[in-house]
């Protein structure tokens, strides 16, 4: 009987990289969505100032530091002796964070610890590393920047609503191909109900960012096939035509099944 191939070993050190780490990562929360409170977008509408912490990334232009918190969430899938924490190695984390594509090992480590302290400083987790180890514990925070602790939302009322973003969204490369005017916007739009208007004139306003940044996401998103737009009308008696074409936005239906599955049941009606 040939033996080949039986118990052999690579010959050759792997070359993993980080989309392989976040693949495994995702795999290990088994988990096939991610819930996010809709407060890390806007705030409840009883407060007097809406903006969610979203925007602070957006203002910063934090592509890295929003993608990596998005990330941690979607890996921290149940709670354990430590909270809502996930402890990985220093090297793992600058894997995750594709820190190692322009730093040495070493810089590679010490960026992504900043990359936690910078979601820390936002009061969104807290990350820890004992003297002369090499793991870091990252420790999720409630999403609304509170600084208070982290609990599952259950959408029970306003302050836990959340929006939900497939895991497929990481595991397809997506994830990697959209910006921060991209990544704002669909998280935005996930918020929202399906075929929601956004006005980019409003979004100052409504979330803290500005009318171009929500054009060049909007535009984006469409680029990638993530959300679908349609026209609609509004009245408008003293204009020449009577009328004004406005857009509605909605996430692609493999971003969102269920309502997916509501649009082909009102197309086909």
């Amino acid at each position: 009987m040939s033996q080949e191939g039986v118990g052999a070993s690579v010959r050759r050190a792997p070359q993993i990289t980080g989309a392989d780490t976040r693949a495994a990562l995702l795999r290990r929360a088994g988990r096939e969505a991610v819930p996010l409170r809709q407060t890390f977008v806007q705030k409840p509408r009883s407060e007097k100032l809406r903006h969610g912490p979203l925007h602070d990334f957006v203002r910063r232009g934090d592509l890295r530091g929003l993608r990596a918190y998005l990330l941690i969430v979607a890996a921290t899938s149940s709670e354990n002796a430590d909270g809502w924490t996930t402890t990985l190695d220093s090297a793992v984390w600058a894997r995750l964070f594709d820190a190692q594509l322009t730093a040495t090992d070493q810089a590679a480590r010490t960026a992504a610890w900043r990359i936690l302290k910078r979601l820390e400083e936002r009061k969104l987790l807290t990350c820890s590393r004992p003297r002369g180890g090499s793991k870091i514990a990252a420790t999720l925070l409630r999403e609304d920047g509170s600084g208070a602790a982290y609990t599952r939302p259950d959408g029970r009322v306003e302050a836990d609503r959340f929006l939900r973003l497939p895991t497929t969204f990481w595991t397809s490369g997506f994830a990697a191909r959209v910006d921060v005017p991209g990544l704002a916007m669909l998280l935005t739009i996930a918020r929202e109900k399906p075929w929601s208007r956004f006005p980019a004139e409003r979004t100052p306003e409504w979330y803290g960012w500005s009318p171009d940044t929500t054009l060049r996401g909007l535009k984006q998103l469409r680029g990638l096939g993530l959300i679908e737009v349609r026209e609609a009308y509004d009245v408008a008696p003293l204009s020449p035509s009577g009328w004004t074409l406005v857009y509605e936005y909605c996430l692609a239906p493999w971003l969102c099944p269920e309502s997916g599955k509501r649009r082909e049941r009102e197309v086909a009606s």
